[in-house]
């Protein structure tokens, strides 16, 4: 199974929406930065990267100090590829709001995702003991993601219990816990485990995929090709139906 991350993306944070209507002459410059930052974030939403940056570099002019300005064009910045102004970006923003839960996870996972593991995993401990930060299962099963690039596999079941503990329905997480399980070979834990994500409502190409592996190492094949026909009927593009396919023929 490839390794997810799960950013709780800065962008989904900031509620309603501007235009630029909505940015009157006269207004208090810290109000505009905000209206700024909002329009840039709509835009960043769009893909429109290049109006987000616009909007948000205005909202920095106006506000220095508005970390979530920065942290937005960071995000900015890295879906257009400049790492090393997004790292810059992320790190102003965490200089300039010591607290926020959100902002440490999302850098953790630009970290992690550029090969920076360590630092990136102490980024999610500091996510997970910020007080203001509302989902910290998130960044306890990114930190289980990071764990399993290193690779260190009993860290990375640590932190997923951790997720659990605070969110036993956590789909990520379940989902994590047993592809662990049946990489260990641990094909009947693996089952429990896949019976909890699945009873969450949520699939993957990807689960579906290992559910009916392990159903044949456990010897149910009525469920693994039950765990397949879904996979072909749900996921029918996926490289995983496609393995599925080839291995028919």
């Amino acid at each position: 199974m490839k390794i997810r991350f799960l950013p709780v993306l800065l962008l989904t944070f900031i509620a309603g929406c501007a235009s630029d209507a909505d940015v009157p002459k006269g207004v208090n410059p810290k109000d505009a930065a905000r209206i700024n930052l909002q329009l840039g974030v709509d835009y960043a939403r769009k893909n429109d990267f290049d109006l987000a940056l616009e909007k948000l570099n205005r909202a920095i002019k106006q506000d220095p100090d508005l970390a979530l300005a920065h942290s937005s064009i960071a995000y900015v910045y890295a879906a257009k590829g400049m790492n090393d102004m997004a790292e810059a970006e992320y790190r102003k923003a965490i200089a300039l709001d010591t607290n926020d839960g959100t902002l440490r996870n999302n850098f953790g996972v630009f970290l992690c995702a550029h090969g920076k593991t360590t630092e990136a995993l102490r980024y999610f401990m500091q996510a997970t003991a910020s007080k203001t930060y509302t989902t910290p299962e998130v960044a306890w099963t990114n930190a289980g993601l990071c764990a399993r690039r290193k690779p260190d596999l009993d860290a990375a079941e640590r932190h997923f219990r951790e997720a659990l503990q605070l969110n036993p329905q956590f789909p990520d997480a379940l989902a994590q816990m047993a592809t662990l399980a049946y990489e260990k070979k641990d094909y009947l834990r693996c089952r429990a485990f896949m019976q909890r994500y699945l009873a969450t409502g949520q699939a993957t190409s990807e689960v579906l995929w290992i559910a009916a592996l392990n159903e044949r190492q456990l010897g149910d094949i009525d469920t693994a090709r039950d765990y397949e026909s879904r996979l072909k009927r749900e996921f029918p593009e996926s490289e995983q139906a496609a393995n599925l396919n080839s291995t028919k023929q």
